[in-house]
């Protein structure tokens, strides 16, 4: 069965959430088996208060910036509806959970539980003990380019973190379920994916496909024609 996971990421005012520091940005990255789909959420939010200037540098947001975006109340539903009831996966987690549940206290809505979130600083300590665990360092370790992260941006960095991620989890590697290492019959698995709800059109020009059946044709009783595999009529789909 697929596993459904968000990766995500806040930008804020500051370090401390129960001080009066509030979210200025969400990115939220849709991933089902360590793979994104495609599927994200940004949202730039009115944190109704002052942003510090060592903060802006790092993020380039500003209240002038930020004045006319919504407040954190106006985009809760949208937040909580795409996320849903899935796993949240965070560089340094903690941080980013402090956030997200003191907005939504101020909205008196439930907070998220700890058990939902997975903190990728913490796989990376226990994978690489005594080397460096930033997302920067991560992505220098795995050839994770940075070329479009010119300021900390909440979606991009989320972007990043879901590459960091399933190279965390072993890879594009990962996804072949070897059976043999837990005792079963060494057999590999593949992930069972939905088939296409609609068959590709295909590319094939009809010229294209004359000139291979005049190519075929002078070939000396090729194999796959004796075994029927080849169409008698090259223009038959």
């Amino acid at each position: 069965m697929s596993k459904r996971e968000i990766i995500f990421d806040t930008e804020t005012t500051g370090l401390d959430p129960r001080g009066g520091d509030r979210i200025t940005e969400l990115g939220c990255v849709e991933v089902i088996d360590l793979i994104p789909t495609g599927r994200d959420l940004r949202i730039l939010i009115n944190p109704e208060r002052d942003i510090p200037a060592e903060v802006t540098a790092v993020t380039g947001h500003t209240r002038e910036m930020l004045k006319d975006e919504p407040v954190f109340i106006q985009i809760v539903d949208q937040f909580l509806e795409f996320i849903e009831d899935s796993t949240l996966v965070a560089h340094n987690a903690m941080f980013d959970m402090g956030f997200i549940n003191m907005e939504l206290e101020r909205c008196a809505r439930p907070i998220i539980p700890k058990s939902r979130f997975i903190d990728t600083a913490a796989m990376a300590r226990a994978k690489f003990p005594g080397s460096p665990a930033s997302l920067d360092a991560l992505c220098k370790r795995f050839d994770v380019s940075l070329d479009s992260r010119t300021k900390h941006g909440a979606l991009i960095d989320s972007y990043l973190l879901a590459e960091v991620y399933l190279e965390l989890n072993g890879g594009r590697e990962q996804s072949l379920s070897f059976s043999g290492a837990e005792g079963g019959d060494g057999k590999v698995v593949y992930p069972v994916r939905a088939p296409r709800p609609k068959s590709l059109k295909s590319l094939v020009t009809e010229q294209e496909r004359a000139a291979h059946a005049e190519f075929i044709s002078e070939m000396d009783d090729p194999l796959w024609q004796s075994l029927g595999l080849l169409k008698a009529d090259a223009s038959a789909e």
